[in-house]
């Protein structure tokens, strides 16, 4: 069986304080937590064993056996898991000066955890019997609750981003939302949900962006559409018209006998690409014609005359 060294795992010296070896722990849990690396084996197994670690070194009863044990761990093993040498209490080989029974379990090295005893390896279970001392489920540490909340943004606070405050559990969370988030996209924020348990790392907050329905823009993706009216004269003869977009306005060449329906693209001029800074979909412009209305007479004679002469050349 293999020697753990736990002042190893957690990257702490022997005469580390209880307060460095929470600190170090902490870092490590949050690191390797299963939350943060989903599906990854050897992240699981790296915070199993910083658990294991903590377990014994945040202990200062387990801290003791395990320090005095040192070199002697397979001797010990050798007499029994969770049993003193042939007397019962001794240290092994006589020395120590310190009662094993007083940290096991049953005299047999039972598992007090129940299924997730397997949690810890058959090394710490050789040594303190599966609880380490009667220190129970409870006293093993755990990652806090995970919260989930929503924010509703506009499409322009989602396309200009920017800080914004949000309670959760009666707590004012002040948060930087990056330019470009989507409807329905979650972000992660560590640390954020609720306190861990026995120095187990805190909770996420899965925050959720809903993006309330634009009047003038159509997103899909990073690309936008825009319905851009021009007036009936600019369609026939051509011209310049500038657009207000979400970000600054533009001006665009309109060619003359621009037909209704007439799509422009825009490259560059779209929707932020989420966290890739400097970097824009397309905005496309579907051109309206605007007929006049409340028309003159001299109005109304004059398009009567361009009738009649579109009439005599056809």
């Amino acid at each position: 069986m293999e020697y753990k060294d736990y002042y190893k795992t957690l990257g702490v010296e022997k005469t580390a304080t209880a307060e460095q070896i929470k600190k170090a722990y902490r870092k490590l849990a949050r690191q390797h937590h299963p939350d943060v690396n989903p599906n990854d084996p050897e992240s699981e197994r790296k915070f199993k064993e910083v658990n294991e670690a903590n377990e014994v070194l945040s202990d200062a009863d387990k801290r003791k056996k395990y320090d005095q044990l040192g070199a002697d761990w397979q001797r010990y093993e050798q007499q029994g898991a969770g049993r003193g040498p042939a007397g019962g209490h001794g240290a092994p080989g006589g020395g120590g000066g310190f009662d094993w029974g007083q940290y096991t379990q049953g005299g047999g090295g039972g598992n007090p955890f129940g299924d997730e005893g397997g949690d810890f390896s058959d090394f710490f279970g050789s040594i303190f019997g599966g609880a380490g001392g009667g220190g129970g489920r409870s006293a093993r540490p755990g990652a806090g609750q995970d919260y989930q909340a929503e924010l509703e943004l506009s499409l322009e606070e989602a396309y200009q981003g920017g800080p914004r405050t949000i309670t959760v559990n009666g707590k004012n969370l002040r948060l930087t939302v990056k330019p470009g988030v989507a409807d329905g996209q979650t972000i992660r924020l560590r640390g954020q949900g609720g306190p861990g348990r026995n120095g187990g790392p805190d909770g996420a907050l899965l925050l959720t962006f809903r993006l309330a329905p634009d009047a003038h823009y159509a997103r899909t993706g990073n690309d936008l559409t825009q319905d851009v009216p021009v007036e009936l004269y600019t369609a026939l003869l051509g011209g310049e018209q500038t657009v207000a977009t979400l970000g600054s306005p533009v001006k665009i060449k309109i060619k003359p006998e621009t037909p209704n329906g007439t799509r422009l693209r825009l490259r560059g001029k779209g929707f932020p690409v989420y966290d890739q800074p400097g970097q824009f979909g397309d905005l496309y412009l579907r051109l309206t014609i605007a007929l006049p209305q409340h028309l003159t007479d001299e109005e109304k004679a004059l398009i009567g005359q361009l009738a009649a002469l579109r009439s005599t050349e056809a």
